[in-house]
Order: C-alpha cells, then structure tokens, then sequence
C-alpha cells in the first residue's frame, strides 16, 4: 500500500481514514507506531553541521508527529500543523505566535474561560492590551479596531453558550485592517467547519475533545493558511512545546473513527435537543442547529454539521433542585472537557466574567454532551433527573 496524503479526489469520510498513513514505511503495519525519542544521530559531522536528514531532534518533530500534522493539514485545508500539549496551549502558541508588547487583540465575550484568563494576565502583563467585544457584532467590529490591533480572536460557537459568530464577515474586517483571524475551532472541527476556506488565518483545536474520542489523552492543534504558517512555526520552534509520543499516538488512531464519532454524535445531539425542547422545566435550549436558536441562520450558511455539545436554560428553581436532579443521574457523568464517547453534563453561570455583553439567561443553565450511548436510555436518565428536580422543588 502507498502512502497517502489525504488529497485528491478522496471524499472526507475517506481522507480520514488513509490520510497521514504510510504502511510501506512501517514494514507493512497499518498504523504509525509512537517514536519516542529526543536524540537524532548523524553519520558523519558535515551531515551534523548542515542538519541533513528528515528529523533532527525530538522537540522539532518525529515519525509519529509529523502523520497526524500532515493529516490535520490535508483536513483543515492548511499549509502546515502543529502539536502543542492541550487545547489551551494551542491557543497560547496562536496568540503568541501574532502578537508583541504594544499590540491590541479583540476577543470575543464568549471565549473560552482559560483563554480568556490568559489574555487577562500573561499577555496583560507583556503588555498586550485585550478588548472583548459582543460575539454577534458581525462588520460592527472594524469600529473596535485600532492602528495597533493585531488579531481578532473567534469562538464559533461560542463557549458554553453557543452564540454563532460570522466569521467570513469578521475575517474581511480583520484583513482589511492587516490583523489576522485566530479561531478556536473546537465545536465544529474541520469536518463540520473548514476554517481556512472560511477565511480564518490561524486555527486552534482542542485534540483531547473530538479528535481523541475516549477522554484519555491531552492535545491541542494549531494549523495556519500560507501567510501565518512561517511565523506559526517559527514560535513553536522556539518554544518548544510539543505533545508527547503516546498522545500524538493515540490522537492518530482515534482519527480514523473520528467522522463516524462525530455524525453520530450530531444525530444524538440535535434528537436529545428537540427532545429537551418539549421538556416544561427548560426555558430554551442553545444549539445552533435548531431553527429556533438565533444564530441558525448563519450556522446553516457557514457550517456543515453540529457536534453534540450544546446547553439548555431551566426555567427558575432552586440550586438544591438542580442538584438533586444532577447528583442522581446514572448516564449523564459531571465532568469537565467533552467529546469522548460518555455523556456528560454540568452547570454553569457565566455572568461574573463576560465584560462586553450581558447574559441575562432568566434560570440556571446546564451543558450537556452527548456521547455514544442509545439516546432513549439518555432520555430516560434525564427524565428520572426532572422527576427529582419537581420533587425537590416541591417539597422545600
């Protein structure tokens, strides 16, 4: 078999699969083995001294991760990947690899939390000064721009509660002013969201979500378009922060199932959010993919699925209401992260820390992954977990 890289005339469910893979290389094993390694050896010292050879050293690239960057590229439609740690780490490579101290950086107000603390923090102290700005504000943001605005950071949709941004009206702004497009891509991933065909610059991924699929490894992935590419990979070779052989392993592998993970988990996702629609105690559910959320339009232009990932809004009932439904679910696990084959569910309250808009929701709010499971037995789980919320509110 030859190697494959992805392209072609491949359909996507396809690319998936053979991209990134090269058996021919691998004595005929199917799957790239983890290298482990730090040190690369050189056969004479004029091979030493012009670094000839494909690899030379471990920080800089291995067997194993350079398949899953040349995969990521040939998905995202990218010039080039790079794997960092965590999904916050990808973010922190992105942000550093465009900015410098004087510089300004629009975020949107529905960023994800660790994000949003490291620019409040790391970057304010190397003098990088961040606005966050309403993640509906569409061509409304070249307003927000200054002659030292740099990037404009996008969440689509946005954490926790899913606002859908307009990212080719936000990628012509940024252009037009000379800042580049960063978009934690996350949600969507490149199957349901090609972000560098939709204008983004550069493109952060929390691997550990749906590329990985079995909550049990730590990934992030930076890709970029042509222009942002060299000074991307300038920064990460600088700093030195790449995932580890065993993860970057395991990331691989769970990339051959990921399409079929993620259409699966869209078909769950949008049946348990018109189920939670019918429910009386929820006031409103937020996923995009549902005609009566605000951004569907958009998403529906923009967008070529939906994860399983979405939230709901209770109508108002006490904490310990909310709890003695939580507490005794037997699907639905409490966790943070997503995008594993468990389902999961937690509440949230994100009104201290949104500074450009007001989240008003009117009652408590709860984030719910759907994970593998048959959706009756998740229905089932939730309406036991309804049943003791009444109960519960009844009686205090």
């Amino acid at each position: 078999m030859a190697a494959h890289s992805g392209k072609g005339n491949y359909r996507a469910r396809t690319r998936v699969v053979v991209a990134g893979r090269d058996p021919a290389a691998q004595h005929g094993f199917v799957n790239m083995p983890a290298f482990r390694g730090s040190t690369v050896i050189y056969p004479t010292m004029d091979d030493l001294m012009h670094r000839r050879g494909r690899f030379s050293y471990g920080t800089r690239g291995t067997p194993t991760t350079e398949a899953l960057e040349s995969a990521w590229s040939d998905l995202a439609g990218a010039a080039g990947t790079v794997l960092v740690p965590s999904g916050l780490a990808a973010c922190v490579l992105a942000l550093m690899s465009c900015l410098k101290a004087g510089d300004h950086l629009l975020v949107t107000d529905s960023v994800y939390r660790p994000t949003r603390n490291f620019c409040d923090t790391v970057l304010r102290r190397f003098g990088v000064e961040t606005t966050y700005y309403d993640p509906l504000i569409g061509s409304g943001i070249a307003a927000l721009m200054k002659p030292s605005t740099k990037v404009v950071f996008t969440e689509a949709p946005g954490s926790q509660t899913f606002e859908v941004q307009d990212i080719p009206t936000l990628s012509e702004a940024a252009h037009a002013h000379g800042a580049a497009l960063i978009m934690d891509n996350t949600w969507a991933t490149p199957f349901f969201f090609p972000p560098h065909e939709r204008g983004v610059d550069i493109a952060v991924e929390a691997g550990t979500k749906y590329l990985g699929g079995h909550s049990d490894l730590l990934l992030g992935l930076v890709s970029a378009n042509a222009e942002y590419w060299p000074r991307l990979r300038e920064a990460f070779d600088s700093m030195a922060i790449c995932a580890g052989p065993e993860d970057v392993y395991l990331a691989l592998r769970g990339l051959r199932t990921m399409r079929l993970r993620l259409a699966e988990q869209e078909r769950a996702g949008i049946e348990m959010a018109r189920y939670l629609e019918k429910r009386p105690e929820v006031k409103k559910v937020l996923h995009p993919a549902l005609p009566s959320f605000e951004g569907h339009t958009i998403w529906k232009r923009d967008f070529l699925g939906a994860s399983g990932l979405f939230s709901i809004v209770l109508h108002p009932v006490a904490a310990g209401a909310v709890a003695a439904m939580l507490d005794g679910l037997k699907l639905f696990a409490m966790g943070y992260s997503w995008g594993g084959f468990e389902s999961l569910i937690v509440p949230f309250d994100c009104k201290a820390y949104r500074t450009a808009t007001r989240f008003e929701p009117g009652g408590p709010c709860l984030r719910l992954q759907i994970g593998l499971e048959d959706v009756e037995d998740l229905k089932a789980d939730l309406d036991a977990g309804f049943a003791r919320m009444n109960a519960a509110a009844k009686a205090a």
